[in-house]
């Protein structure tokens, strides 16, 4: 099997005495989708700007994010910001705050390109190229207008497009699909599946869609109170759950509910507090199998085969 192109071993960051991510270990390897997956406050987003090495202000930063076998956070920043875009590149939830709103798409995909050295007239071939690449009508009008002229669906690829630009090795998509409606989102999983097999690269999806992860991903890491909690193939995640929270998110996906409902389940009680060390398992306040071991040791790592794990005390019984 071949070396993962992304390789992530005890990444922790906190801001202050709030540690939002405790110890990820996650790996994609190149032709590859990877999801991400969990309930909102969960770590996803802290992890995706941790990837590209843009964590918020005042983050102090561990563990190790090796691509192609070189530690990107080891490097000096100067350094990283080479890597942006030519190796490592990512798509923002809100393409809206992604581009400067004073300068037209097409300045703004020129600029991008800084670091090639090629004549401005062929940066913009380039940008129209790709533009094109991603389903965009007329990508000779959409170089000339304002993020604010495109539709949601246009902005999102849009980001895509920008993200693609210099052919990274690595992209990291964050809620890609979020705020398109159904067929819009179709569209952007479609071109994503498209890119994965025409690119070769790795790619990192962040979401809370069970949906999406199911239509575009291999491989799934279910994420909770900023550690990964199982791991898993998209078939071995929904077909045969390990972890009591893996099986209480899908048992919240609209999609298993059967006949009509009064009201959409919900997992009970809310996620801890992530100030200083949690003791024993983080999700046990919230989980129906917990016992004494859950509240005071910290959980295993328990295989089921060669790509499904879980942490928890309780997942081989």
């Amino acid at each position: 099997m071949t070396a993962p192109l992304l390789d992530v071993r005890g990444l922790s960051l906190s801001y202050g005495p709030v540690r939002a991510l405790r110890g990820v270990s996650i790996d994609a390897r190149a032709g590859e989708i990877i999801g991400i997956v969990g309930e909102s406050g969960c770590g996803k987003s802290t992890l995706a700007s941790a990837l590209i090495g843009l964590p918020a202000p005042g983050a102090t930063v561990a563990g190790e994010v090796r691509i192609a076998g070189e530690d990107f956070l080891a490097l000096p920043e100067a350094r990283r910001r080479e890597w942006r875009g030519a190796r490592v590149a990512m798509v923002f939830q809100d393409p809206m705050t992604s581009f400067n709103p004073v300068l037209t798409l097409g300045d703004q995909l020129v600029d991008f390109q800084h670091r090639s050295p090629v004549p401005r007239a062929e940066k913009r071939a380039r940008a129209a190229a790709i533009l094109a690449r991603v389903g965009l009508p007329d990508p000779d009008l959409a170089l000339r207008r304002h993020i604010h002229e495109l539709s949601g669906g246009m902005r999102q690829r849009a980001a895509i497009a920008a993200a693609l630009l210099m052919r990274p090795m690595l992209l990291v998509a964050d809620e890609p699909t979020t705020a398109l409606d159904v067929t819009m989102e179709a569209q952007i999983i479609h071109l994503l599946r498209e890119l994965r097999a025409e690119h070769q690269g790795a790619i990192v999806v962040i979401t809370h869609h069970l949906g999406v992860i199911g239509e575009l991903c291999d491989r799934v890491y279910v994420m909770y109170a900023g550690e990964v909690v199982e791991e898993g193939t998209v078939d071995e995640i929904y077909h045969s759950p390990r972890h009591p929270y893996t099986r209480a998110l899908i048992d919240c996906d609209p999609a298993h509910i059967d006949g009509p409902a009064g009201r959409l389940p919900t997992i009970p009680g809310r996620l801890p507090d992530l100030t200083g060390t949690l003791r024993g398992c983080a999700f046990q306040p919230r989980c129906p199998r917990a016992g004494p071991r859950c509240l005071a040791l910290a959980p295993p790592r328990v295989a089921f085969g060669p790509t499904q794990a879980a942490f928890c005390h309780e997942a081989g019984r």
